[in-house]
């Protein structure tokens, strides 16, 4: 006999979600200045290095590592630290404008290195003191001056023009937001070119789309694909004790509710044997991927009916939604692409949930967004749902299904698609998660507005060739993640 767990909904979002790994990018930063200065104004040298310092020390808050390299002051210590730099295995560089500076200290390593460079233009003082101005007071507040030298020499010498940060050094919010938001590049940089992904099984065969060659994922992000097999997570959830399942039970109903079902009769209240499945399939879920040293994981098999491979490998949603909020991202359907799409979103710090187009509400003009899992529970609005699905519409099997809807407020929404040559393209876009039910079906939903409406979005969303699947991450982003990709020579758009 089925016995129902939980009782009423509870109050409140779930517990604090612990990541699994912390990412730690290295940051490299040079100063430049132009050496005939140092005997000319006594004391400038070492004003300007007081300047490096701050900024340095800003970049420190921000959880990553930092490199010193000094200040490059000319044409021969500039190459002097080309090979420093390649040596260094940095994530990002900063090249800290502290005063005008010939290109010349700029050009070789625009040149030789491939690591992106951020221009960094902080002016000391908001304005010049008219009154008593002066040629040092000039030259210490020069920051900006050779921003467009170092561009055109970027551009001579077959580079793009570096991205730039301009403002003050003190008191300026904005530069602080770009400074935190190139040092979250970084992370991002950081983890593509070395995460593991683990693939099992392939795409559900009528899903053209879906297909990924794994070599051009190295190829294009640095990441490895890891053809793994589902008998060995079946082989961890044959180990997992009793106690383990109780221990995963009770960490389960910590996270979410269990309420009584709604209007879809394919839902019921989660039931105990699903829970205990669930409970085990997380437990062996998590050493699986321990024992593999993944990063993340996209899956698709059917294994034979009745079979233990089938319960397990169909009851991966609890688990996985637990591993994605914790930084594990995970796609099912074996959606390579869109689980690098996840990893992107995760390490910027905006969520990252498996999801696609549900039905369009033309009366309000927004569209469901959602999918059957995995899901970021670290990015849901209020307590996430469990409910037992006595089928998983589309699929093979049975058993709990998580169900919320993604913090109401700005969403991003970013699906990594291949074209004819097989390269990829980053679609992105924003919008709105806006508050309103969603279908109680034991799946994730969000009313998304997009502009201009939702009409002509999914068909300016549609023409520029995605895949059915994409990442959806809080915030308005679109822009900090089409850097990502001009940074890893992907090919983007924003449909703005």
């Amino acid at each position: 006999m089925s016995k129902n767990i939980g009782n009423e909904p509870k109050a409140g979002l779930p517990p604090r979600i612990v990541r699994r790994k912390q990412t730690i990018a290295r940051i490299g930063v040079f100063g430049v200045g132009y050496y005939k200065y140092w005997n000319q104004f006594d004391g400038l040298l070492d004003a300007l290095k007081d300047k490096q310092d701050v900024f340095l020390n800003k970049l420190k808050k921000h959880d990553v590592e930092v490199l010193d390299f000094g200040i490059v002051d000319n044409v021969k210590s500039a190459y002097d630290l080309v090979p420093v730099l390649k040596a260094a295995n940095l994530d990002l560089i900063f090249c800290d404008m502290l005063t005008y500076a010939t290109s010349s200290t700029f050009g070789t390593i625009i040149r030789s290195i491939d690591v992106p460079i951020v221009m960094v233009a902080l002016q000391p003082d908001k304005a010049l003191d008219y009154a008593n101005a002066s040629t040092y007071m000039q030259l210490y507040n020069d920051d900006i001056c050779s921003l467009p030298e170092f561009a055109g020499v970027a551009v001579r010498m077959g580079k793009k023009v570096p991205e730039m940060i301009i403002g003050t050094l003190h008191d300026d919010p904005q530069s602080e937001l770009e400074i935190e938001e190139y040092c979250r590049i970084a992370k991002v940089l950081h983890d593509v070119k070395t995460v593991r992904i683990g693939h099992i099984g392939h795409p559900i065969e009528a899903m053209l789309d879906m297909h990924t060659d794994a070599t051009m994922v190295t190829a294009h992000f640095g990441a490895h694909i890891i053809q793994c097999e589902a008998h060995e997570i079946v082989a961890q959830y044959e180990k997992v004790s009793n106690s383990e399942i109780e221990k995963a039970k009770a960490r389960i109903l910590d996270f979410f509710d269990t309420p009584d079902p709604v209007s879809d009769p394919i839902s019921e209240k989660l039931k105990d044997e699903d829970l205990a499945v669930a409970a085990k399939v997380t437990m062996a879920l998590e050493k699986f991927v321990d024992e593999k040293q993944l990063d993340g994981l996209a899956y698709y098999y059917e294994a034979e009916d009745n079979s233990t491979t089938r319960l397990v490998m169909s009851n991966l949603a609890v688990g996985n939604s637990l591993l994605t909020g914790s930084g594990f991202p995970m796609c099912g359907e074996s959606d390579i692409k869109t689980c690098m799409a996840l990893l992107i979103m995760d390490r910027l710090n905006i969520g990252g949930s498996f999801a696609e187009f549900h039905p369009v509400d033309f009366k309000d003009d927004f569209v469901l967004v959602g999918h059957d899992g995995p899901h970021n529970i670290a990015i849901a609005e209020g307590r996430p749902v469990l409910r037992s699905l006595k089928k998983y519409h589309g699929k093979p099997g049975f058993g709990a299904g998580v169900e919320f809807k993604i913090k109401e407020g700005p969403i991003t929404i970013l699906s990594i698609s291949s074209n004819f040559e097989g390269k990829f393209q980053f679609v992105i876009a924003e919008g709105e998660s806006v508050k309103g039910p969603i279908p109680a079906t034991g799946n994730t939903n969000t009313r998304g507005y997009f502009k201009e409406n939702v009409r002509n979005f999914i068909r300016r969303w549609t023409m520029e060739g995605p895949t059915h699947h994409f990442a959806l991450g809080i915030g308005h982003h679109a822009g900090t993640i089409q850097k990502i990709a001009n940074y890893l020579n992907i090919e983007s758009v924003i449909i703005d």
